[in-house]
């Protein structure tokens, strides 16, 4: 099931067939940093080893240990990199609106990270199931059980407070880069489209969500990248798909958000389909 890339690294990912699950993702790292991005579904995770400093929507926060349960909402930009020169091991679950609703991100923003013993146990129960090859009816099962336990903690917290409004120039940018991920949009074809000066464009979209708008269109690319190849699409073919240049440009950008080459990731997912079991 793993894929080595160097000594001090290592990566497994796949697309299980569980309803709810879109991407597995373990990973041991000791020097990556993950740039600021966001994702289109929930990220569930539990660390197995060492320390991870994040930021979620530009305030800062950390998790140490086997105690808690992390879990970042989508859309939400956030970046993490490691602590102590031993890095850290994690598993990671992404879950889509099916788990839990994307009206409740506002709550998770200001509470990431919740210390709950009895979740953190039902989510390593889960992993155990998913990486077993017809264990699907139970996997199922155990992810029921982490659903409900979810909305319990999401419930239980305060809407965030009331604070920057997302200004509407900004939301028509991110609109329009949503529409354009393959093909893309130039900053002046933006502005023109927009009625807005390029520079001002920019500072609005940074204000609104954390991150410029390039910074945001390659992060959407790297989420259909990941997707793409994890069904088994060779990586120049998902290159073009998604709207990078070549593969090299792919693969730049890949390893520096993932910390992985786009080939060593899909053969991981390519493994896993053929029940391989790490």
């Amino acid at each position: 099931m793993s894929t080595e890339d160097r000594p001090s690294t290592s990566i497994s990912a796949w697309k299980p067939p569980v309803r709810g699950i879109t991407e597995v993702f373990h990973a041991h790292f000791t020097d990556h940093a993950y740039p600021a991005h966001t994702h289109d579904t929930w990220d569930l995770m539990i660390l197995d080893h060492g320390s991870v400093d994040f930021a979620l929507d530009r305030r800062r926060h950390g998790a140490t240990g086997t105690a808690g349960v992390l879990l970042l909402p989508p859309g939400v930009p956030h970046d993490g990199r490691t602590v102590t020169a031993s890095g850290f091991r994690k598993r990671n679950l992404y879950l889509d609106d099916s788990v839990l609703p994307r009206r409740l991100a506002g709550r998770a923003v200001n509470t990431p990270v919740f210390s709950d013993g009895l979740l953190r146990h039902r989510i390593d129960q889960l992993h155990a199931a998913l990486v077993h090859a017809g264990d699907g009816f139970e996997a199922e099962s155990r992810l029921a059980f982490i659903r409900e336990r979810l909305h319990f903690h999401l419930d239980a917290l305060q809407p965030r407070a009331p604070g920057r409004e997302v200004n509407r120039l900004a939301a028509e940018l991110r609109d329009l880069l949503d529409s354009r991920v393959h093909g893309g949009v130039s900053l002046h074809e933006a502005a023109a489209i927009l009625h807005a000066h390029p520079t001002h464009l920019i500072r609005c979209f940074k204000q609104s969500y954390g991150l410029p708008p390039h910074t945001y269109l390659t992060g959407k690319r790297i989420e259909q990248a990941r997707r793409q190849l994890l069904d088994g699409h060779r990586p120049a073919d998902v290159a073009a798909a998604v709207g990078f240049h070549d593969q090299a440009h792919l693969n730049r950008h890949f390893t520096r958000h993932v910390g992985t080459t786009p080939a060593r990731y899909r053969r991981g997912g390519a493994n896993m389909k053929g029940g391989a079991v790490g």
